[in-house]
């Protein structure tokens, strides 16, 4: 492999260069109007544009992606995530014009890519799920029916999709007709696909996803798990591995239950196996995403590996090189997704020029970044600036440092989650380990972090009058 055609932008497309140029393989990058001065294309050895500012007219353009690749001679395309990355058609087509999807085959993106199709392939293997119903349905007068024989609370979730769209949680039957015809409008806005399904509700749950990695081989490795639960709309915020609450053979039951996941779809590449774990610590399949996670730089910290590098490995056909038994876990690592989003205003994106922009630095401290000093927040795509990841021998001491390290992550022009991921690192639960995908719910109040941006303003003002003072202070000379 000597050029890879990154199909994606931000932080995530410069993450993949890097790596990529550390093996010595050449990369290009592809940009949409607005991003022709984006980092990523100032990063790559090669920029092409490929369309207007909406990622329908630029990014999601598979064919012209491909086209790009083939007509500068790449060997593959690394799709990142989001966009494409989960695109079966995609992954289809770069197979039929001999060019490497850095991903999984297509057949196990769209097996995985319909939770109804996921739960069939893996029902062979006895993975533990959810109860519930799990055909299709948009019949909501049936749909009733069988939410009466489950119980409530339940939940209803889009058979195509994710991030939390067409999902709704009902609480009782007399809600449900309308919860129903909101799921099913949601889902088929955003997916194309009105189809749902019905499943027990989980009171208290811990949202735990289990890394895994393939080859052509025959071996599929767990690279241990990663504890998602600190979330808005069901969309991760806060991430970190280990878990705390899982014990060395919780760990192993729910690794090699996710090893069966990958098996059920023949994978290939880096997956991830995403489990919803009960009060009294049973663990249920949800999903797996067939790409690159969001949250894979707290894996590479603590087992220290180069996932976007053994991606690429198993891509060019090569075997994994380490056993399932070498691998241990070493340190804690926590990450915060630095969105441009108002915490303060129920997470609603907040675009506009990022007139100050100056990332923490430091032992243990490493940022995935997207963006510069100056540049504009486009209003087109994913609003994630950056990722924040700390790293420490402990998770007490990753947690301080992630308190450190959000307070010297300069940003104005724009608001973003840096606040919010300070009041979650300071809290009590999250700092006990007693907390559950409903910490946002319980436990969120903007109005602690107002607070303590009145009180950090009004020391800041106070040292700035102090020093103003100083300055100001005439040397009086003796009379001679």
């Amino acid at each position: 492999m000597t050029k890879i055609v990154v199909a994606n932008r931000g932080e995530i497309a410069i993450r993949v260069m890097k790596t990529a140029k550390k093996m010595g393989i050449k990369t290009v990058a592809v940009f949409s109007t607005i991003d022709r001065n984006a980092s990523h294309v100032k990063f790559a050895d090669e920029a092409v544009w490929i369309g207007e500012s909406p990622s329908n007219q630029s990014y999601l353009l598979g064919n012209k992606i491909i086209e790009v690749a083939k007509s500068l001679g790449a060997d593959a395309i690394h799709p990142g995530y989001g966009f494409l990355s989960e695109n079966a058609a995609f992954a289809e087509e770069a197979e039929k014009n001999n060019i490497i999807f850095i991903g999984p085959k297509s057949k196990a993106i769209h097996i995985m890519g319909s939770k109804l199709a996921a739960k069939e392939a893996v029902k062979a293997y006895d993975i533990p799920m959810v109860p519930g119903y799990d055909q299709a349905i948009t019949d909501v007068s049936k749909a009733k029916e069988i939410a009466s024989q489950i119980g409530f609370p339940i939940l209803i979730k889009a058979s195509a999709g994710g991030g939390g769209k067409g999902m709704r949680v009902v609480e009782n039957e007399t809600e449900f007709e309308s919860q129903m015809n909101r799921a099913i409008s949601e889902a088929t806005s955003a997916f194309g696909d009105g189809s749902v399904f019905i499943e027990k509700y989980v009171a208290s749950p811990r949202h735990i996803e289990i890394q895994v990695m393939a080859d052509a081989h025959g071996t599929i490795l767990y690279l241990f798990e990663r504890e998602c639960s600190i979330q808005r709309r069901h969309q991760k915020v806060v991430e970190e591995a280990p878990s705390d609450v899982l014990t060395p053979e919780l760990r192993k039951k729910m690794g090699e239950a996710a090893v069966l996941v990958a098996k059920s779809c023949d994978y290939l590449g880096a997956g991830t196996v995403e489990f919803l774990l009960d009060e009294n610590h049973n663990f249920y399949f949800l999903e797996m995403n067939t790409r690159l996670q969001v949250e894979h730089p707290v894996t590479e910290l603590i087992t220290g590996l180069d996932l976007v590098e053994m991606q690429i490995l198993v891509a060019q056909g090569e075997k994994l090189q380490v056993k399932q038994e070498e691998l241990q876990i070493k340190g804690h690592a926590l990450e915060l997704r630095v969105y441009a989003e108002d915490p303060l205003n129920d997470f609603l994106p907040s675009v506009g020029n990022l007139k100050v922009y100056q990332l923490p630095e430091g032992e243990g401290i490493r940022v995935d970044n997207g963006f510069e000093q100056g540049m504009d927040v486009p209003i087109y795509y994913d609003p994630m600036l950056a990722k924040l990841i700390t790293y420490g021998k402990n998770r007490s001491e990753a947690i301080q440092l992630m308190i450190h390290a959000i307070k010297n992550y300069k940003v104005k022009g724009v608001q973003t989650t840096l606040p919010f991921g300070r009041f979650v690192c300071e809290h009590e639960a999250f700092q006990s380990g007693n907390f559950d995908t409903h910490f946002v719910k319980k436990y969120f109040n903007a109005e602690i972090i107002k607070s303590n941006e009145s009180e950090e303003a009004q020391i800041a003002a106070m040292v700035a009058l102090k020093q103003y003072l100083e300055d100001q202070k005439i040397v009086r000379l003796p009379i001679q």
